[in-house]
């Protein structure tokens, strides 16, 4: 289409026509009619703000306009469209022309289509980019730069660490502080971004941090299973930037380094004692950083996030993500498994199999080959705690090995009098006799450390300070040596009792 505009703006900077026409491609006649119907419809510079090419085309040449009939495309609609996952403008000019042929008006080839929506962008919509659809990408990273906290006490200063994640379409971020960048940090920092956002988009993008990922590959790396979770749980796919590939994440990199300037470093002479605190003053500069209007086009990141953005974002699942770790855990022959020195039982049919087993804040889940085989609430407080249940336990108690009471006590009663009372008080101490085989294995099993003789001295010294004395018992008695002593003692001769009092005169600084 011949560029109307510049014409009329080059003949007003004094250029001829012939000039005109060099500097643009057209020839002389072409330039020389255009500017003498713009001087019969009375067009001049400037022009009005809001009057696009396709109008004044109709202005200089109203005949061809009526007489071709096209269908100006929807703009407006386009970039909507253009924001939905697999839409492209091919796609778009393709139900364009499908329209234009129904209702018997004619269609733009798809360069002018094309031109059409470019100059919409770039005059109402500057903040679009093309090249990441809305809603499509979340690109997340810690920070180069740290932040501090320091010690109220000893005025010690201790590492921030600085999250960041950047929707790729409008550049809008949320930033936050923590004091480590472990796996619970890292799931963390993701809930409270989504919520921050309120939406979570299709795509993750983070680096190959451990905390995210498990095997670090060029082609194919291994999610962990606790991101994974976090993904399903919200509905995104992760797609890890590959090893030394800083250009797959480029949004996060230029946000990074951004934030390291406009907060980090714009906090560095003030001082906070709380991490609270500290996050409180990074959202103020979070604020004003989202805020802060581009350089090169209208809007800033908030506008573009609230215009672009927002209304393309998946909506958050009604119920947080809670935090779930994963451990590989294999039951013993008491068909319990242990986690943070409590246990839980499973059915005795899995002994000596590799469990799956999720650990969160309220529960204990069991896993065998991705089938949930049981479930626990978790316990806290004192250690040693056990949960059983009934139907996990044997009926003949076959499982792997053939343990029961009466062959542990068997086997202390070898060892000495002492030792088969500790054992006995050990199963009696217990609701379900299962729960102190752990116990009575280890009491039994620090003779071969130690020692027959060893084991039944200490047995008999941790009863006389309790009736149920446990393994950590027997077993602080042996490594502090206690046992020994009182042996040497007892071996020690004895003192004539009928002098044993009477010290003499030297003692008390007497003469004879």
């Amino acid at each position: 289409m011949t560029d109307y505009r510049e014409i009329l703006r080059l003949a007003d900077k004094g250029l001829s026509r012939t000039s005109i026409g060099i500097a643009l491609g057209y020839s002389r006649n072409t330039v020389a009619d255009v500017l003498r119907r713009a001087q019969d419809k009375g067009i001049e510079l400037p022009l009005p703000e809001d009057l696009d090419d396709r109008e004044l085309f109709e202005m200089l040449y109203p005949e061809r306009g009526k007489d071709k009939n096209h269908k100006m495309p929807d703009c407006e609609k386009m970039h909507k469209e253009l924001g939905k996952r697999g839409v492209t403008l091919t796609l778009l000019w393709d139900e364009y022309c499908n329209e234009c042929r129904q209702s018997g008006m004619i269609p733009y080839a798809f360069t002018q289509f094309r031109h059409y929506y470019h100059r919409y962008v770039q005059t109402t919509k500057a903040t679009m980019h093309l090249t990441h659809k809305p809603g499509d990408k979340l690109e997340v990273d810690w920070a180069g730069s740290n932040a501090s906290v320091m010690d109220r006490d000893t005025g010690e200063s201790q590492a921030a660490y600085v999250f960041v994640a950047t929707l790729a379409c409008s550049g809008y971020s949320y930033v936050e502080a923590f004091f480590n960048r472990d796996q619970e940090s890292w799931i963390n920092a993701h809930i409270r971004a989504f919520e921050f956002f309120g939406g979570t988009p299709r795509l993750l993008i983070p680096d190959n941090l451990k905390t995210g990922v498990d095997v670090s590959n060029w082609y194919s790396p291994t999610i962990n299973k606790t991101y994974h979770e976090l993904a399903e749980h919200y509905g995104i796919a992760v797609i890890p930037a590959r090893v030394r590939k800083p250009k797959d994440k480029p949004s996060v990199e230029g946000a990074v380094g951004n934030i390291s300037t406009w907060i980090v470093a714009a906090l560095r002479n003030q001082r906070f004692f709380t991490l609270a605190d500290l996050n409180e003053a990074i959202m103020e500069k979070l604020d004003a950083y989202n805020e802060k209007p581009f350089q090169k086009k209208p809007g800033s990141r908030l506008t573009a996030f609230l215009d672009e953005e927002k209304e393309f974002l998946q909506p958050l699942p009604k119920h947080r993500y809670e935090l779930a770790l994963w451990k590989k855990l294999t039951p013993g022959f008491n068909y319990h498994i242990s986690i943070d020195s409590n246990f839980y039982s499973v059915p005795y049919e899995y002994i000596k199999q590799e469990m799956d087993v999720r650990v969160t804040g309220a529960t204990i889940e069991v896993f065998y080959q991705n089938h949930r085989v049981c479930s626990h609430p978790r316990k806290y407080g004192r250690p040693g705690q056990y949960s059983t249940i009934p139907e996990h336990m044997p009926e003949k108690h076959k499982s792997y090995t053939e343990w029961n009471a009466g062959r542990f006590i068997s086997w202390a009663k070898s060892i000495g009098a002492n030792t088969k009372t500790v054992v006995t008080a050990i199963l009696s101490f217990h609701k379900i006799e299962q729960q102190g085989y752990r116990a009575c294995m280890g009491v039994l099993k620090l003779a071969d450390r130690y020692g027959i003789q060893r084991l039944e001295a200490a047995c008999e010294k941790a009863l006389t300070y309790t009736p149920n004395p446990s393994y950590k018992n027997i077993d602080s008695i042996l490594k502090s040596g206690s046992d020994q002593l009182a042996a040497q003692k007892d071996e020690a001769k004895p003192v004539d009792e009928s002098h044993s009092f009477i010290r003499g005169a030297d003692y008390y600084g007497r003469k004879k």
